[in-house]
């Protein structure tokens, strides 16, 4: 099936670098091993349950209206999961926000997905371990 999609130039430009590199024929072949590798990390985080420790990386650009004041009330909406939080100016315009969270995954996912859908975030990562290493 084909689709047509829409990207900034400096993204297509910085994936065309990496299809390059990697060795792909065309950038249909990069794209349909990104979307596996989205599914796979998507359906490994759908299979967790119970308490997790977790931590949220966040990269966004804080010019954004209003992101900066959401990012904070989801933060402050989230006291007992949201724990300790670690705010990085990369450069002028971005910053990365680093969250541990402790609790019920799902709890934990809900909210990294609401910040994955804000305007003006560039990546979220959730990386999950046990609560406790038995």
């Amino acid at each position: 099936m084909r689709i047509g999609v829409s990207l900034p130039d400096n993204l297509l430009n910085r994936f065309d670098e990496i299809i390059t590199k990697r060795g792909y024929s065309s950038r249909s072949e990069g794209i349909r091993d990104a979307i596996r590798n989205y599914i796979v990390e998507y359906e490994w985080m759908g299979e967790e349950e119970g308490e997790k420790v977790a931590v949220i990386t966040i990269t966004y650009n804080h010019n954004q209206r209003g992101l900066t004041d959401t990012l904070l009330d989801i933060q402050h909406n989230s006291i007992g999961l949201l724990g300790t939080s670690l705010h990085v100016h990369l450069d002028h315009d971005n910053c990365i926000e680093i969250l541990l969270a402790r609790g019920n995954i799902r709890e934990i996912k809900q909210i990294t997905e609401e910040i994955m859908s804000l305007k003006g975030v560039k990546h979220v990562k959730l990386t999950t371990t046990s609560k406790t290493l038995d």
